[in-house]
C-alpha cells in the first residue's frame, strides 16, 4: 500500500513547495498525515516519488465538509491518522465469523466408497508391517523362526522342532557364554547345523549372521567337539537280544536271527593335498581320480547306524578298511555279516567264528531264486540307508583339507567327529527299513 505525506494546518491544506525550494523544519503546530492512495485492489493511484508539475497540487484547499473524519482526531501528538481511500466500507472479521469460516473449510466430501478404500489401504499396510516384522524375526535365526517343522528339517536335517530344542538343551551347558558382540547360544547352534546340513561356506555364514569368518570358524570347532561328546553314544553296537527283537521279517525269512550288521563304504571329496605322499594316499579311482577320504559304515538290519569308522585315504581298499578299522571286533560267534562285492573278509570274519555273505559270490548260488531275490531286496534297502547320510548332511559330500588334521591335544580329526555326528543325527529319524 502506497502513501504520500502532506502537511496540514488548522486553516486548510497548503500547496506542496517546489523541488528547488529551500527546506525548512516544520513548525510546532504542524501535524503529519498519511493518506492511503491505493484503489482498494492493491494497485497504487499515484507514485509519491513521481515529480509534480508547477500547476499540480495534492489537494486544493478542500472545504471543511469534504475533510476526512480522521482529521478531527489529529490533535493528538501520539497518533498518525491514516485514511483508506476505497476501503472505508470494509469491516474487520470477528472471532466468531473467523471460526465459522475455518469450520466450513475443514468439511470434506468423502463418500462411503472413499472411506472403504481408505480402510482397505490401512488393512493392507497393517499386513505389510506384520509381514516385514516376521521377516525380521526369520532373518535373526531366533527360536521362534524355527517352530515350523518344515523349516527345521530343511536347515538342520532334524525331524521336527522338538528334537532341535532337546539337542540344544543337551549341548547348552557346555557352550561358551556369548559376549556383547557375539551371537546367542541358539544362533551359534543353528549356524553349525546349517553348515552340517547345507555345507555352507564360512564366508556365507559370516554374511548371514553378521560376524567375521574367524568367529564362524571358532564356533564351528567348539560346537563340533560338544556335539561329538554329547551325541556320540547314539552310534552304538547293540546287543544280540536287541537285534533279534528288532529284526525285520525280510531278514528273518532269509537269514534267520543271525544277521548282525551290513557293512559298506562311502567316500567324501576333499581338496587335493599339496604333499605328494598325502596326495597318493587320497587318490581315488572310483571318483574321477579325485582326492577323497573313505568311511566304513555299519548298519543293523532294522536300519539303525551302529558303526562308523574313521576316515581313510581314498586309495585304501574296502577289505583293508574292514579288517583294520575294528568293526569285526564287535562280532560274536554265529553272527552273519552282509557286505557288497569288494569285501573279501572271509578270513577276518572267520577268526570270530562268524560268517559273511557277499553279494555276487558263488556261495549265494546254492540258494534258490526266491531266496536270492530276498537277498537282493534287503541289500537294496541297506544301500538306501548307506546313501542316506551323505544326502541328508551335505557336509559329507565335500570337506576342507584342514579338517583331516589331528590336533595335538586330541585323538580324532575334525572330519571323524563330523561323520559320527551326522550318523547320530540320522538315527533320530524313523528307519526307512520296514519291520513287516
Amino acid at each position: 500500500m502506497l502513501a504520500t505525506e502532506v502537511s496540514w494546518k488548522p486553516h486548510g491544506w497548503r500547496r506542496k513547495a517546489p523541488a528547488d525550494h529551500k527546506a525548512c523544519p516544520p513548525k510546532r503546530g504542524r501535524k503529519r498525515l498519511l493518506i492511503d492512495l491505493s484503489d482498494g485492489e492493491g494497485s497504487s493511484l499515484q507514485d509519491p516519488a513521481a515529480p509534480l508539475s508547477d500547476d499540480e497540487s495534492v489537494y486544493d484547499s478542500p472545504s471543511p465538509e469534504s475533510r476526512p473524519s480522521a482529521v478531527n482526531d489529529a490533535d493528538s501528538q501520539d497518533r498518525i491518522p491514516t485514511i483508506n481511500i476505497g476501503r472505508q466500507n470494509e469491516k474487520p472479521q470477528s472471532k466468531a465469523s473467523h471460526k465459522k469460516v475455518s469450520d466450513s473449510m475443514c468439511q470434506t466430501e468423502l463418500t462411503m466408497e472413499d472411506l472403504r478404500r481408505l480402510e482397505d489401504t490401512v488393512t493392507s499396510l497393517d499386513y505389510d508391517i506384520h509381514r516385514l516384522r516376521q521377516g525380521i524375526v526369520d532373518a535373526e535365526f531366533n527360536p521362534e523362526a524355527f517352530q515350523d517343522n518344515e523349516k527345521t528339517r530343511f536347515y538342520t536335517g532334524l525331524p521336527n522342532y522338538s528334537a532341535l530344542v532337546q539337542i540344544f538343551h543337551l549341548c547348552e551347558p557346555c557352550m561358551t557364554a556369548p559376549t556383547s558382540l557375539a551371537l546367542s547360544k541358539f544362533q551359534q547352534f543353528i549356524m553349525v547345523f546349517m553348515r552340517l546340513r547345507l555345507n555352507l561356506h564360512a564366508q556365507d555364514l559370516a554374511y548371514r549372521f553378521k560376524v567375521s569368518t574367524a568367529t564362524v570358524s571358532q564356533i564351528w570347532v567348539e560346537l563340533i567337539n560338544i556335539l561329538h561328546a554329547r551325541l556320540g553314544s547314539l552310534v552304538e553296537w547293540p546287543e544280540r537280544d536287541v537285534l533279534q527283537s528288532a529284526m525285520p521279517v525280510s531278514f528273518r525269512a532269509a537269514f534267520g536271527d543271525a544277521v548282525a550288521v551290513i557293512i559298506d563304504c562311502f567316500e567324501v571329496f576333499i581338496k587335493k593335498p599339496a604333499n605328494i605322499s598325502a596326495r597318493a594316499q587320497t587318490h581315488s579311482n572310483c571318483k574321477d581320480r579325485s582326492s577323497t577320504v573313505k568311511f566304513l559304515i555299519g548298519i543293523a538290519p532294522h536300519g539303525e547306524i551302529t558303526y562308523i569308522s574313521r576316515a581313510w585315504g581314498g586309495m585304501a581298499s574296502n577289505k583293508q578298511i574292514a579288517e583294520e578299522c575294528g568293526v569285526l571286533n564287535n562280532l560274536s560267534p554265529g553272527d552273519v555279516v552282509l557286505a557288497d562285492r569288494g569285501f573279501n573278509v572271509e578270513d577276518g570274519v572267520g577268526l570270530f567264528c562268524a560268517s559273511v555273505y557277499t553279494k555276487g559270490k558263488s556261495r549265494l548260488s546254492a540258494y534258490d531264486s526266491e531266496q536270492t531275490r530276498k537277498l537282493a531286496s534287503v541289500c537294496v534297502q541297506v544301500e538306501r540307508v548307506t546313501g542316506l547320510v551323505p544326502k541328508k548332511y551335505h557336509i559329507l559330500q565335500s570337506l576342507p583339507i584342514g579338517h583331516t588334521d589331528v590336533e595335538l591335544n586330541d585323538s580324532m580329526a575334525l572330519i571323524d567327529k563330523i561323520a559320527v555326528i551326522c550318523c547320530a543325527l540320522s538315527n533320530l529319524f524313523k528307519s526307512i527299513v520296514p519291520l513287516e
